[in-house]
């Protein structure tokens, strides 16, 4: 498959749009846009073929049809270059969704549930953060690969990754097995994770919490919140956006963690040169979501722009969803090797479990956080 980062077939969204004309775009968003819609066809067929034959189905999303359509068709016939350029933009277009969602949320919920997020997202970050890198010495991983697979698990999938790669020096190959790594675990996450919320019976407030502490990439958190229900789908970007916040300051620690065993550049300069460090590192469309937040809080918008934002934010998933099954390709992941992805498993097993442990015992115990507005 055709990339535009040499490391990476999900980049960073400014990677995407370099060089191109608009025209190169619109087969692969024409592409996105096709499947999504057949994902919410394929949800209206099947409960309509629940009904004539008289039978109860299980009602399944249109996200989880999107992601699948998506899956056939990368594993299958593959992705002709033509669509690459389009079909790489969902990432766009999920930041574009998670702006918009901004105004469904109040300022107040935000700082509630944030808060308890932060504190919930330390504490898994040092739990399970460490058994990653236990579990990758005791594999004989390389401490670099090591480290970015506990980056890529603990804050922010493959954008972390990518982030930390020239932080730490990282070689190409070790950069490759940790994204291969991390999108497994994403595959893993959007089929085991909210059957087992079910299961577990989880509340759309507890299952949001959950999915956003324990699943890796934003698309696959968004993706696995949303499979869940709409509530707890909005509690998953929030709670991701804050543990998406947190990349720089990850990628300082372990920069000069390395850099300290001669391993990696110096961050040159004091407080001044680490905060800027960190501000490069810091994904902006967080900051969007605020500021819609804010106006929305401020009672700036009336309701048809309410209505216009929330439809921008549905329509701009539904692209999102298309992309994370059309972008993963298991011969890619398969190729990793067993190690990586064994350590991964024990990544997610442990990142799961932790966070899992957390939501209950804050939201049931403790009686912590608030549900979304």
């Amino acid at each position: 498959m055709t990339t535009t980062h040499p490391d990476s077939d999900r980049p960073a969204a400014d990677a995407v749009f370099t060089g191109r004309r608009l025209l190169d775009y619109l087969p692969g968003v024409a592409l996105l846009l096709t499947v999504g819609l057949l994902g919410k066809y394929a949800q209206r067929w099947w409960l309509a073929l629940g009904h004539q034959l008289h039978a109860t189905l299980p009602d399944i999303e249109y996200v989880l049809w999107a992601i699948v359509i998506g899956l056939v068709i990368r594993n299958t016939g593959g992705l002709h270059r033509i669509f690459v350029p389009g079909v790489l933009t969902y990432e766009f277009w999920l930041k574009v969704g998670i702006v918009a969602l901004g105004s469904r949320f109040v300022l107040g919920d935000i700082a509630k549930l944030g808060g308890v997020s932060l504190v919930q997202i330390l504490l898994d970050m040092t739990i399970a953060g460490a058994i990653i890198l236990g579990a990758a010495r005791v594999f004989g991983l390389s401490g670099k690969l090591g480290s970015l697979l506990a980056i890529g698990t603990s804050i922010c999938g493959v954008s972390a990754i990518i982030a930390s790669k020239g932080a730490i020096r990282a070689k190409n190959s070790e950069v490759s097995y940790a994204i291969a790594a991390i999108l497994a675990l994403g595959a893993v996450a959007l089929f085991v994770l909210p059957p087992l919320g079910h299961l577990i019976g989880l509340s759309d407030h507890e299952f949001g919490l959950w999915a956003g502490l324990s699943v890796d990439n934003t698309a696959e958190t968004t993706a696995t919140g949303y499979l869940f229900s709409d509530e707890a789908g909005k509690i998953a970007v929030l709670v991701k956006s804050v543990r998406n916040a947190l990349i720089g300051f990850v990628v300082l620690g372990f920069a000069l963690y390395w850099a300290a065993r001669g391993q990696a550049d110096q961050v040159a300069g004091g407080y001044r040169a680490k905060a800027m460090f960190i501000w490069r590192q810091f994904p902006k469309f967080v900051v969007g979501f605020l500021v819609v937040s804010a106006v929305a809080t401020a009672g700036w918008l009336d309701k048809a722009q309410l209505a216009s934002l929330g439809n921008v934010s549905r329509w701009a998933f539904l692209l999102t969803f298309a992309g994370v099954g059309l972008s993963t390709d298991f011969r890619q992941i398969a190729r990793a090797g067993w190690r990586p992805l064994l350590v991964a498993v024990i990544g997610l097993v442990a990142v799961a479990t932790v966070s899992l442990g957390l939501v209950l015992v804050t939201s049931r115990w403790l009686g912590w956080g608030v549900a979304a507005s």
